[in-house]
């Protein structure tokens, strides 16, 4: 689902400027950006509403730099406003940004952070968290991208506290979301910490949109790596780890194989995926047991067996944590859903025989905060994981969360 950070109070507490005013909605358009996740703050703050009860914000489009701006489609724009009506803003949004790998216009960068230092609120939709990461704002501040870029997101800005399961994350005056539709949440978001739960839910009914999404990216994350590992010694370590998650092993054996200590495996994985290896780790056997859950008619007991959990308790555990659900209500909901005469598989979807389930697991800490992706069979919220020790301790049933941060109700 989503998250807030209450914990942020000066954050919190900072005014806007005298020439601000908080009704005002500044969307910054740069070229190359797509024109759905442009469109979404359009239409969401820029369409007069108030006969449906919802109160008027005043949109400034603002061109980030120098015009015609091209959409990914081809259509050409032309912003009405320039750089100098953000001034004005007590909210800023970013929509997208046009590449991950080059750097955003300085000018719009500068503006930016003349805006947060003002007391505007700052919000970047998808890929426009790169551009509040760019200006600064997201440093030592939890956020959140598109789940296929988050690592990069990660990557190439350390000190930013990337969650790629988020739905969005409101860190007080700084917000960003995941990717595409993702953006109408965090708007519907804006509205209803503005006006109210009833001025969100009028505006998500002219919108034909929930109100309220549960759940968070976790459905859509798959097995796929940043392209940029490729090239880096640890690939080698994590296509192992892909292809032998049927068997029992832990981090300590991934760090082993890598020639590393477990502290530089984890520094060095996170800096690559985004991800802490246990984290990652688990999330790769739970999926794996929904592949399994969906394409074939092992038992839930032979579904841990065959994902490297040590007992379908644990494998219970995990699933529910992360997607909401028991193994066994998804699979009913899944063949629910499925198509008539969709036959089910015997093997896990890859056309190779199934591998042999093992007996037994060293126990691998749970490292997760609340997760979520609600999959049709019920609601759940998604966080991140705390590092070291804590998972031995959330692995027994607790639950943790980063510094400054804290699960939206």
């Amino acid at each position: 689902m989503s998250h807030d950070s209450t914990a942020a109070p000066e954050a919190a507490a900072r005014k806007l400027s005298g020439r601000r005013r908080k009704e005002i909605v500044a969307v910054l358009l740069f070229s190359g950006g797509p024109i759905f996740e442009s469109s979404i703050p359009l239409s969401v703050f820029g369409i007069d509403r108030q006969d449906a009860g919802v109160p008027r914000y005043r949109l400034l489009v603002c061109a980030g730099e120098e015009g015609p701006l091209r959409t990914t489609g081809g259509l050409e724009l032309t912003a009405p406003n320039g750089l100098e009506a953000i001034s004005r803003a007590g909210t800023v949004v970013v929509p997208a940004w046009r590449s991950i790998t080059s750097p955003p216009p300085e000018e719009a960068l500068d503006a930016l952070r003349r805006a947060h230092e003002e007391g505007a609120r700052i919000v970047g939709l998808c890929t426009g968290a790169f551009v509040l990461a760019a200006a600064g704002l997201l440093d030592g501040r939890p956020a959140t991208t598109h789940w296929m870029y988050a690592p990069t997101l990660a990557k190439r800005y350390p000190s930013v506290h990337v969650d790629p399961r988020e739905l969005f994350v409101d860190d007080g005056d700084v917000l960003t979301s995941a990717g595409t539709a993702a953006g109408i949440d965090l708007c519907l978001h804006i509205v209803r910490t503005d006006h109210g739960n009833e001025a969100a839910g009028a505006l998500a009914r002219r919108l034909v949109v929930p109100p309220r999404r549960s759940g968070g990216q976790e459905r859509y994350l798959d097995r796929s790596l940043p392209e940029e590992i490729g090239a880096d010694p640890l690939a080698e370590v994590v296509a192992w780890a892909l292809e032998h998650l049927h068997e029992q092993f832990d981090v300590e054996t991934l760090a082993a194989r890598a020639y590393m200590s477990r502290r530089t495996f984890d520094r060095r994985f996170r800096s690559l995926t985004g991800s802490a290896p246990l984290q990652w780790l688990i999330t790769q056997r739970v999926l794996q047991a929904q592949r399994l859950l969906e394409t074939s008619d092992y038992s839930v007991d032979e579904v841990a067996g065959r994902c490297g959990f040590r007992s379908p308790v644990a494998l219970r555990g995990h699933f529910r944590r992360q997607l909401g659900s028991s193994p066994a209500a998804y699979r009913a909901a899944y063949r629910a859903r499925r198509p008539q005469g969709e036959k089910q598989s015997d093997s896990d979807g890859s056309g190779a025989p199934p591998p042999p389930p093992l007996q037994q697991e060293a126990p691998v800490p749970l490292q997760t905060r609340r997760t979520a992706a609600a999959h049709a069979v019920g609601p759940a919220t998604s966080s991140l994981s705390t590092e070291g020790r804590a998972g031995a301790e959330m692995y027994a049933g607790g639950r943790a969360s980063l510094p400054g941060q804290r699960s939206a109700p």
